[in-house]
């Protein structure tokens, strides 16, 4: 594992987003990931799409994963949502939380950009796919790192 993605979140701010990912999600069937790496590709939203599916988020139930991709030594982003939920927000709900997002990331303020992102992302499934008592988690809430 890169060391500039071990050190890209301090123990604690990996902590407050992991709490954020909890927190969204138990308010929906949704499940939501947020995994960092050093990417030395060109393409970050198809390096996003491989990355979705190397974990597995297409194999929810209701397609209503979403994941937070970060190439830590680009300070890039890209935010991609199944076919489920995509398909109940469209485009302008991406755009409008990647700037919430690149907000807090030009200050630098990683944790506090990838938790808004996240926490907003949970509202949106929050309405779209709201929990239900059988609901099980089907993802980790952990970061996941390569």
């Amino acid at each position: 594992m890169d060391t500039n993605v071990e050190s890209f979140l301090t123990e604690d701010q990996e902590k407050k987003i992991v709490e954020a990912i909890r927190l969204a999600e138990k308010q929906t069937s949704g499940e939501i990931r947020v995994h960092l790496e050093s990417f030395n590709g060109v393409d970050v939203e198809t390096r996003t799409k491989e990355v979705f599916h190397l974990l597995k988020m297409d194999n929810t139930q209701l397609h209503n994963g979403v994941i937070l991709y970060v190439a830590v030594n680009l300070k890039q982003f890209y935010i991609y949502g199944d076919k489920g939920i995509h398909a109940k927000v469209g485009s302008s709900f991406w755009e409008n939380t990647r700037d919430v997002i690149l907000e807090a990331f030009k200050k630098g303020d990683f944790a506090t950009g990838l938790s808004k992102g996240v926490l907003q992302i949970g509202e949106a499934l929050h309405t779209h796919f709201p929990w239900h008592k059988d609901d099980i988690n089907e993802l980790i809430d952990e970061i996941s790192k390569d």
